[in-house]
């Protein structure tokens, strides 16, 4: 056993909405909750509507860009909650995913997507291929919620709570998997992205 196996993931869950009315506080804080309850983790909740980004990056980057920045590369591992709109996820994700180049390299991103009738998930699979392109590795399982206004009750908690507890339990098995993995091939060999 390795010293990383006693030591808890630090795990970034990044709400990607920001848009008012948005749903995505619901599901990003029941996500959280479920996480947080976990001892093989550390959780940073990043909300991006509380995490303001400019849209064009001016040079040097200025302290909120280089606060997120830092919390991204202190990170072991990734859960971006995403709503699909228009059959992608929300602008100011990409704005916050292309904010940080090499701080998402070696490192494990999942999945919690919601929406309509699919449920996020053609929001996830853009989003596995813009990883991809910054050398993260993105864990197969995911949670989904189809029509996901209905899929929750008044205080915030999955009507189905079994479930979803059971689906966002494989999903942050796989996020510790490899993130202690990833942590252990760091900290012997630094990643060349």
């Amino acid at each position: 056993m390795t010293q990383s196996e006693n030591e808890p993931i630090v795990l970034a869950v990044i709400i990607g909405s920001t848009r008012h009315g948005r749903f995505a506080d619901v599901v990003g804080d029941w996500f959280a909750g479920i996480a947080t309850a976990r001892a093989d983790l550390t959780v940073d909740v990043i909300d991006l509507a509380e995490t303001p980004l400019p849209g064009n990056m001016p040079r040097p980057a200025p302290p909120e860009v280089q606060a997120f920045a830092a919390r991204i590369s202190a990170a072991d591992a990734f859960v971006v909650i995403t709503p699909e709109y228009n059959h992608s996820y929300p602008g100011p994700l990409k704005v916050a995913i292309d904010t940080v180049k090499d701080g998402w390299a070696a490192k494990p991103v999942g999945f919690v997507g919601y929406g309509g009738m699919s449920g996020g998930l053609r929001a996830i699979e853009h989003l596995r291929a813009v990883f991809a392109e910054l050398h993260a590795t993105t864990v197969r399982d995911t949670v989904s919620f189809h029509g996901a206004w209905l899929r929750f009750d008044d205080e915030g908690r999955p009507r189905d709570a079994d479930q979803c507890g059971a689906a966002a339990t494989k999903l942050l098995d796989q996020v510790v998997w490899w993130g202690r993995a990833l942590r252990d091939a760091r900290a012997v060999r630094p990643y060349a992205s």
